[in-house]
């Protein structure tokens, strides 16, 4: 149900203020506690030789549950805003993520079903911003994404979500397929966005316990994914593009189960 919206003028990396450059800022940033979400290091040698000070570093962030990437020197000149990496790059965490378990703690502290999104692979940051932005304008509870292939919560997304980033919680889980089974088991009905074999958003039942699986911007949802909800939603398109933006599509569907909620804002 979504399309490839990435922007090509987003190739180029605009000047952040959550990347840090360099082993001393990276050390420094550790030590004062502050979350790193991504850490690229450069790959050892071919002859299996290790930086030790590097080493370490990404230690570090992986104990602390970041996601290190070990990449080629030109990788990490082309994401450099400086010249001086000297061979680490990180990316801070804006915000910190919480577990499936709590999505479920805080539907069930408003006295409410639990209302989810779920992201699988979504991977520019400006449309997990806007997907964050859709689920805090709808009263959700939360929104699962994976660890690896997706956009993490990091400076981008914070500014695209117009601040909702710091209101919707956030889990990022190693396995999607397994988070989905276990929010089944707590009873949440699981409903995927699919352009083919699928009912109408129109024509379901989309009140209850609901967690809406939103795909990828280019290949929609995973097989596995797909297999792995109850049922699967589309949207009619009645002009010539066969799939909407993905934030267009959670958005709709949001509203929509939003409407037979037949929940209001408070006044």
């Amino acid at each position: 149900m979504s399309e490839n919206d990435r922007n090509p003028r987003r190739s180029r990396p605009e000047r952040r203020d959550d990347q840090l450059e360099g082993r001393n800022p990276v050390r420094e940033a550790l030590r004062a506690g502050r979350g790193i979400d991504k850490l690229w290091v450069l790959r050892p040698s071919d002859d299996g030789g290790q930086d030790r000070d590097l080493a370490f570093l990404a230690g570090a962030v992986r104990a602390q549950g970041g996601i290190v990437l070990e990449v080629e020197r030109r990788a990490l000149d082309r994401l450099a805003e400086t010249r001086n990496h000297q061979g680490v790059i990180a990316r801070l965490r804006m915000q910190d993520y919480v577990s499936l378990e709590r999505l479920l703690e805080i539907a069930a502290e408003r006295g409410e079903d639990p209302f989810l999104f779920i992201l699988d692979e979504i991977q520019d940051p400006w449309n997990l911003g806007s997907l964050l932005r859709i689920a805090d304008a709808a009263g959700m509870h939360g929104v699962v994404i994976p660890q690896r292939r997706s956009a993490s919560l990091d400076g981008t997304v914070a500014r695209t979500s117009a601040g909702a980033s710091s209101h919707v919680a956030v889990a990022r889980v190693t396995n999607l397929v397994q988070a989905m089974d276990s929010l089944r088991e707590a009873g949440v009905w699981i409903a995927g966005t699919a352009v083919a074999g699928a009912e109408r958003w129109d024509k379901v039942r989309l009140t209850g316990p609901l967690a809406i699986v939103i795909g990828n911007e280019g290949r929609g949802l995973r097989p596995l994914v797909r297999s792995h909800c109850d049922l699967l939603v589309t949207i009619p398109m009645l002009g010539r593009i066969n799939s909407l933006n993905a934030a267009v599509s959670a958005g709709i569907l949001a509203y929509e189960a939003l409407r037979q909620r037949g929940l209001e804002p408070e006044e």
